[in-house]
């Protein structure tokens, strides 16, 4: 193909466009039209006009050809590799051969800045990789925008992925202790005076960012700087101080009468206080509400003037077997949910502090029938502790008092079975007594000692019963009467013990005791043929050093106890084969030797 005599150049060279012996009107002398009549100045002009114009497509349609030679535009390249005027698969055969080219400049290590803090990162260990087929869909895309320019060269930024939740535990470490962790919003009562709790905002990895970041800077060749993130709780600060001056004090302020139609309850300031939570969600949006099951525990048995409670069936253990002893019954509540609601829209008020409740038919959650369908049939695991001090002191009083509630409890399959949402809180008026207990790191007196022996012996038989651990801590100190870490403490309201029935089968938990041990048992329908325990070696050994304390009642003095770390493995096997092998990891402090009295001088 020619253009006013030109040949255009090979398919392989950037085309030009060339116009040659063009003399525009002007610069030659008019000619005359025919018989001398009007010059001919305007036809010329027309003529080439066209010409050009015509000659300047047909060389820009050329152009555009061969830009466009091929799936990706001519001139592109993506980190230095030229993939111009190839099909899709040519363009990835050349861009992973670049990527094999760099395969060591690419797995060289990262360096980030977090904060304060530089460290390196393995792309491999993070999972930084081109994605190779994106980056050239990137580079087919681009022919859309490339209008403007047919010609020259075009670069490409490669799509690089990355692993977020690898980045993101890789670059807690780079973290440390430069972050804190978001504080909640939160109102709690002591006694009948709210304490306020204001927010604070946490500093913190936000993992998109970060893996934009290091996406955007791992092949520039600099260090790559990841941003700690300040995120603030929902509410704030002074919202936390109107909810205490508009809800919390007034709630407590005066009593509520709770009036229905079989009579009336005073409910307490007291009661009020412990029924009142005010609850943040992962935003940090703090939300008031009545909890109707702690109002029951506080109002204890004032609600009984005005309900009757529905009463679950049991089932006992008797001649070696779980049988039905008692069908259950239906009762009559309150509808708990319009107490709640009628409740908390009263405890701001000063005045008209009285709500109505409606009484509703509440069938029993455990009938005979459902009972005996939840296959509940053989004793599948059982664990036995020894105490000293006989039945008569405190100490085995309480465990005897927490074993009798806890007995014949049915947990169905799927259910969460907490010990501290069974028992409620464990103080005197529930029967217990003051024993001795660990608090701030020493055995003082506090009421319901000994029930954190009961919560090891239950935590036990779960255990190898192979049921869902769910919650449980181990104690500070390592006490000999106890399994080395598979044990658990407890304390009201913090510290509790959950498990899962994480079976297809009821649970019932069956407590027994003698005058020196205390034994729980679960029967159920068996599943697995053992379930066992595999200790490591203890380490990290420290030994404990001597306290002297001034002496009196509140001292309790020790022999003092070893730490170590050790690990517990449960290996639970079904038909002959390891089917689950769970580690169990404490470290245990060094028990001090208490002394009471003074230091020799």
């Amino acid at each position: 193909m020619t253009l006013y005599g030109e040949k255009l150049p090979p398919a392989d060279d950037r085309p030009t466009v060339q116009v040659t012996a063009v003399s525009w009107p002007g610069d030659e002398p008019e000619a005359a039209g025919p018989a001398g009549g009007r010059p001919r100045r305007r036809r010329v002009r027309v003529l080439l006009a066209a010409g050009v114009t015509a000659a300047v497509l047909a060389s820009v349609g050329g152009v555009g050809a061969y830009a466009y030679a091929g799936d990706v535009p001519r001139g592109t390249t993506v980190l230095g590799a030229e993939l111009g005027g190839r099909s899709r698969a040519d363009a990835a055969r050349e861009l992973r051969a670049e990527l094999d080219r760099r395969a060591a400049e690419l797995a060289a290590p990262l360096q980030v800045r977090v904060g304060e803090r530089t460290a390196e990162i393995s792309p491999a260990d993070v999972g930084l990789a081109v994605d190779v087929d994106a980056t050239v869909s990137a580079a087919v895309e681009a022919r859309a925008h490339a209008v403007d320019r047919l010609v020259g060269e075009r670069s490409v930024a490669p799509v690089v992925t990355v692993d977020v939740t690898r980045l993101d535990a890789a670059l807690a470490k780079v973290v440390g202790d430069q972050g804190r962790k978001m504080t909640m919003p939160a109102i709690t009562f002591s006694g009948t005076t709210p304490k306020a709790v204001h927010p604070k905002p946490s500093l913190a990895l936000d993992p998109e960012r970060s893996a934009q970041a290091v996406r955007q800077g791992w092949l520039s060749g600099q260090p790559v700087t990841v941003p700690l993130v300040e995120s603030h709780p929902a509410t704030t600060a002074e919202e936390v101080d109107r909810l205490v001056a508009e809800l919390a004090k007034p709630a407590v302020a005066a009593p509520v009468k709770l009036s229905t139609d079989k009579g009336s309850v005073t409910i307490s300031p007291k009661a009020i206080a412990k029924s009142l939570r005010f609850t943040a969600d992962k935003a940090g949006t703090l939300t008031p509400q009545v909890d109707v099951k702690r109002l029951r525990a506080a109002l204890g048995n004032d609600l009984t003037k005005i309900e009757v409670p529905p009463k679950d069936a049991r089932m006992t253990i008797s001649g070696g077997k779980p049988k039905v002893v008692d069908n259950g019954r239906p009762g009559q509540q309150l509808d708990s949910a319009a107490l709640a609601r009628d409740l908390l829209a009263v405890l701001p008020k000063a005045d008209g502090r009285e709500v109505t409740g409606e009484l509703k038919p509440a069938e029993p959650e455990l009938t005979a029938e459902k009972v005996a369908s939840l296959g509940i049939k053989e004793k599948v695991s059982s664990f036995t502790t020894r105490f000293t001090g006989g039945l008569s002191s405190p100490r085995s009083q309480n465990i005897v008092t927490i074993a009798k509630d806890v007995d014949g409890t049915v947990v169905l399959p799927g259910e969460t079975f907490s010990l501290n949402g069974h028992t409620g809180e464990r103080g005197y008026a529930q029967g217990y007594r003051d024993a001795p207990v660990i608090l701030d790191g020493k055995l003082v007196p506090g009421v319901g000692g000994g029930t954190s022996q009961f919560t090891t012996t239950l935590f036990n038989a779960t255990y190898y019963a192979g049921l869902e651990d769910v919650e449980h801590k181990p104690h500070s100190y390592w006490f000999s009467r106890y399994p080395p870490v598979i044990e658990s403490t407890i304390f009201w309201p913090d510290l509790d013990f959950k498990f899962r029935n994480n079976t297809e089968y009821g649970v019932l938990i069956d407590t027994s005791y003698t005058s020196s041990s205390i034994t729980v048992s679960i029967w159920s329908t068996k599943i697995y043929d053992s379930v066992k325990t595999e200790y490591s070696p203890r380490r990290n050994i420290t030994k404990p050093k001597t306290i002297y304390l001034k002496p009196g009642p509140s001292c309790i003095p020790a022999n003092g106890i070893d730490g170590f770390t050790q690990d517990a493995y449960r290996v639970i096997r079904k038909d002959g084969k390891v089917v689950k092998r769970e580690k169990f990891t404490w470290r245990y402090d060094a028990e001090p030797r208490y002394i009471c009295g003074p230091e020799p001088s």
